[in-house]
């Protein structure tokens, strides 16, 4: 069972108790955090695609960590001009964990009454 989830911006593939490395959300850390923008949804069996959102099913996960990723070097230089420039980066990121994934229910079918005359 997996769901394609849009988590600030960015969509993740995501499968019931595994770790994700999402931008950094605000909530705090050991609190669960619900997202209920599900573009694709699928159990094996069926697969349901959304337009844009899947109705009915949320995913539910809890907040691991607050880190920063690895530094990304950012070096510019114009030859023949004596131009350096050297910055660096680190992205704000938040580990989850995906603890469910909630399947709508199934809905019964009404009876239909007929009246009689």
């Amino acid at each position: 069972m997996f769901a394609v989830v849009d988590i600030a911006g960015s969509q993740f593939k995501v499968e019931e108790n595994k770790k994700y490395f999402v931008p950094r959300l605000s909530s705090d850390v050991d609190k669960k955090v619900t997202f209920d923008s599900v573009l694709v949804f699928s159990d094996g069996k069926s697969t349901k695609i959304g337009a844009p959102l899947v109705k009915g099913i949320k995913v539910q996960a809890k907040v691991l960590e607050h880190l920063k990723d690895d530094k990304v070097i950012v070096f510019k230089k114009k030859r023949r001009k004596s131009y350096r420039v050297k910055n660096g980066h680190r992205q704000q990121l938040t580990r989850i964990e995906v603890t469910k994934i909630s399947k709508p229910r199934a809905s019964k079918p009404k009876e239909k009454v007929e009246e009689s005359k």
